[in-house]
């Protein structure tokens, strides 16, 4: 439910979600403490693999941690983006972290924080913290 309306939101974006993971990982981890799990944005540097094993492309990413899982949702629109090379395909993560797929790799920039953005300070945070509301009431 979450997952799927913070998507829906970010999609917005002119240029849809292929370029927002800073802004999917805020408005994610904003829903899922509203709802009462103690989750963290995380910034860093993803890394990923071919089939091989062989690194095909790195950037920097954000993501969501909660306790020992990782919560990295956005990487279905990484097609979207024309700075990635068409071999990099994956599947949203929601799982452990020692049992993170090999096709990538997570460094986390300790003590970095998210930047603030104004489209999910004013635009997306009210309309999510909303849409949970009624979900919580009804």
């Amino acid at each position: 439910m979450v997952l799927d309306q913070v998507a829906q939101l970010v999609n917005e974006n002119y240029v849809g979600r292929g370029e927002m993971c800073l802004q999917f990982a805020g408005l994610l981890n904003r829903g899922l403490n509203k709802l009462g799990f103690p989750t963290r944005a995380v910034v860093g540097k993803a890394i990923y693999y071919d089939p091989k094993g062989t690194e095909i492309f790195r950037w920097d990413h954000a993501w969501v941690r909660i306790g020992d899982e990782i919560i990295d949702s956005n990487v279905d629109s990484i097609p979207e983006n024309p700075m990635v090379p068409k071999t990099v395909q994956l599947f949203p993560y929601w799982d452990p972290v020692r049992e993170t797929p090999t096709d990538r790799k997570l460094q986390e920039h300790h003590g970095k924080q998210l930047p603030q953005d104004e489209d999910v300070e004013e635009v997306w945070w009210p309309e999510l913290s909303l849409f949970l509301d009624s979900r919580l009431n009804s």
